[in-house]
């Protein structure tokens, strides 16, 4: 049976805006226990920061957390889906871009994200990807 995005994704998904510092942009990853965060203005999607984007395009440059902004470290090329996409379409996308985690967009507004272990635990609850993914977060 077809599964629409909208059954699997995170919605309402952590945000800042493009002018965040990312000292704050780390300290949210940390207090949210997640690996990325959407860079939006007004709900319309403007990038997308994650924990590596961070080390290698802040800490290895030894740029300055206060000063650096998401904009200036968040990958701003995005490949989206839409919220009626089926599961399927959100995997094909991962697969041809080699992503982990895909904004979900619906009429230009960023309503959600779909990774790759919301589609595991949404696939099959059984498998080691979900096992893994449902798992309590080390601390």
């Amino acid at each position: 049976m077809a599964q629409q995005v909208s059954e699997i994704m995170t919605a309402d998904p952590t945000t800042v805006t493009p002018r965040t510092p990312i000292v704050e942009v780390a300290r949210l990853m940390r207090e949210e226990d997640i690996g990325e965060v959407l860079v939006a203005e007004e709900d319309h999607l403007r990038g997308l920061v994650t924990d590596r984007d961070l080390v290698v395009r802040a800490m290895a440059d030894a740029r300055d957390i206060n000063a650096t902004t998401a904009r200036e470290v968040c990958s701003s090329d995005l490949v989206t889906c839409a919220p009626d996409d089926e599961v399927g379409e959100a995997v094909r996308l991962m697969r041809e871009h080699a992503l982990r985690r895909l904004p979900v967009v619906h009429q230009d507004v960023l309503v959600g994200v779909v990774s790759i272990g919301d589609i595991a635990v949404g696939q099959d609850r059984d498998s080691a990807l979900a096992d893994i993914s449902a798992a309590e977060p080390n601390r």
